[in-house]
């Protein structure tokens, strides 16, 4: 008789997800948890991965001794765990004893995420309190930029972004935590 695999609850914790993933039930997947689900996340190509790297090798220059760069490593909010492509991460990666909480700055890199990535995952970074939110749009060749967390007044344990702007190649933008930091979209686009 072989033995059945775990059957996965309709919403996990952290920790159940963690659990799942110690059991192998994610061995060869890239998945990540949102809202208590288990996403699948696409392969990457090769467009989305120059757009992620070169955001890590700007970020990590501008952020110089303020903060590190991590590239889709996870970020712990609440019953979620998103790897956002890149993430400013406060202090040394020493600092942690466990998936950070908290970040400067979180980048996601669309390709085919576009609408996933300012809507669901605009919400969820808002909920988590991250201050400073953009997406890097490949296909539109632009740097969507979300700021200000704000409360939805009609949903419970929701948050928005007040402000969302848009910038083109030509833009230059400054990270809230790094005001004096200037990025060229232009710089960050394969």
């Amino acid at each position: 008789m072989t033995a059945q695999p775990p059957s996965i609850p309709p919403r996990l914790t952290r920790e159940q997800y963690h659990e799942l993933g110690e059991l192998g039930l994610f061995d060869g997947k890239r998945v990540e948890l949102i809202r208590g689900e288990i996403i699948e996340m696409s392969p990457i190509n090769w467009p989305h991965q120059l757009g992620k790297i070169k955001l890590a090798r700007v970020l990590g220059l501008a952020f110089a001794g303020v903060g590190w760069v991590n590239e889709q490593g996870p970020l712990a909010t609440g019953n979620s765990e998103p790897q956002p492509d890149v993430a400013v991460i406060p202090g040394r990666p020493e600092d942690y004893a466990d998936h950070p909480q908290l970040a400067l700055l979180v980048v996601e890199v669309a390709d085919t995420t576009l609408s996933d990535d300012t809507t669901t995952k605009a919400e969820l970074y808002a909920t988590a309190g991250i201050a400073d939110y953009w997406v890097l749009d490949l296909n539109g060749r632009e740097l969507h930029v979300f700021r200000d967390p704000q409360p939805l007044p009609t949903a419970l344990d929701a948050t928005t972004y007040r402000t969302h702007d848009t910038f083109g190649p030509a833009d230059s933008v400054s990270p809230l935590a790094v005001p004096n930091a200037l990025v060229l979209v232009g710089d960050l686009l394969p």
